[in-house]
């Protein structure tokens, strides 16, 4: 049996997470299995870089900027091997080029073109824990690139994939997948079983849990994925394509405090005028979410839409660039904004999802922004000040169905 393992920085933050981590890979090992484990850069490296680099050139290059990060995996994955080699155990340390992690060339996004596995396979062949850089690959021009923040996870189902791995096992510093933060909902429960396509929303609406491109590989190439604890034994949950049928409206509800609202204002009330907008944005990378267009008058309209607050800036500025060409007449922010999502197959036969969060919200006297929809969720904007109290509110709102 293959098994592919991938822990977070929290889980190999100091030297005795380390060894834990090498123990429980080890187990796998010793019980006759083959073990690829993926690593995350130690607790908040990739943080600490980020920022020294910022103190140094705050307009630093995205290439620099990736050959800077993926130097944290780099110490984690050597480290480890270091580890196994103490107990006794053969391990070979790969870093992206070396285990063959083809990549496009968007430096600090880049999606994995093709794995060439025969560097790991022959490690494994020879009974080595292989132990690869999580977050890189290696471009055309042999240039690192970084898979964006989370992109550790994405590794390991890349390489489940093409391994035809047997399980796929993700550690973290949670024991699995809750209703809600737990750190935010003091109620929140874990759920034993989540499906790829609920999984992929929560992801994409700000649980931290899972990359979101990972979710989606695992869903295309039917990866099974198991969340799970470093630091407990704990059975975790599963993501997978189908899961028992629950008496559950909503799976969970997420928050996302990384994003900002920009409006375009009196822009023209004529067709092509919102493709021209969103257009531009997809043709400079920048993902746009929630969408809010006035009803014209006197031959304008206001558009507004949210972005990641990383991309404000790029986005303020591209926009500013062709504001002529857009028609707009003036630019509006704000970055004190939140997302709050619920997500869940059970809204798609029951109509009465919407009034009961926007009940919560109301009787929790927050007011709702803009708001968002699809076949298994609904995301509102929130002001950020209200986000904490807001999870609360909808959770509770939705208590029974999350405790069926």
């Amino acid at each position: 049996m293959l098994v592919v393992k991938k822990f977070g920085g929290s889980s190999v933050a100091n030297k005795e997470r380390i060894f834990n981590v090498a123990k429980r890979c080890i187990e796998d090992y010793k019980a006759g299995h083959d073990v690829v484990v993926v690593l995350s850069a130690m607790g908040d490296t990739t943080d600490e870089l980020i920022e020294l680099a910022h103190s140094i050139n705050p307009n630093a290059k995205k290439r620099e900027m990736d050959m800077l990060m993926t130097t944290g995996e780099q110490v984690s994955v050597s480290l480890m091997a270091m580890a196994m080699h103490a107990l006794d155990v053969p391990a070979v340390s790969l870093n992206a080029f070396q285990a063959g992690m083809v990549s496009t060339s968007s430096y600090g996004n880049a999606r994995f073109k093709r794995i060439d596995t025969k560097r790991i396979q022959h490690e494994l062949d020879a009974r080595k824990i292989v132990i690869v850089t999580g977050f890189q690959g290696v471009n055309k021009y042999d240039d690192i690139t970084t898979l964006g923040r989370g992109g550790s996870d994405t590794t390991a189902v890349a390489l489940a994939a093409v391994l035809h791995a047997d399980k796929c096992e993700i550690y973290t510093d949670v024991d699995g997948v809750y209703t809600a933060d737990p750190r935010v909902v003091k109620n929140a429960r874990k759920l034993d079983a989540i499906t790829y396509d609920e999984m992929l929303e929560l992801a994409t609406v700000g649980a931290k849990v899972l990359h979101g491109r990972s979710v989606e590989m695992a869903k295309k190439y039917g990866v099974e994925l198991v969340v799970r604890s470093s630091l407990n034994r704990s059975e975790g949950t599963v993501v997978k394509e189908k899961v028992k049928m629950e008496k559950m409206l909503i799976t969970g509800v997420a928050a996302d405090k990384n994003t900002a609202r920009i409006s375009a204002i009196g822009v023209e009330d004529k067709p092509g005028t919102a493709f021209k907008i969103f257009n531009t944005m997809s043709k400079n990378h920048i993902n746009v979410d929630i969408i809010l267009q006035s009803v014209g008058r006197e031959g304008t309209k206001d558009i507004s839409f949210t972005v990641s607050e990383d991309d404000l800036e790029p986005a303020l500025q591209i926009l500013e660039e062709h504001k002529e060409a857009l028609t707009i007449q003036q630019i509006s922010y704000n970055r004190d904004v939140a997302k709050i999502s619920v997500v869940g197959a059970g809204m798609m036969s029951n109509p009465g999802v919407a009034a009961k969060m926007f009940e919560s919200l109301y009787n929790s006297r927050i007011n709702i922004n803009m708001i968002s929809t699809s076949e298994i969720r609904i995301t509102v904007l929130v002001d950020e000040k209200d986000i904490d109290k807001a999870m609360n509110a909808v959770h509770e709102g939705f208590a029974l169905a999350l405790t069926d």
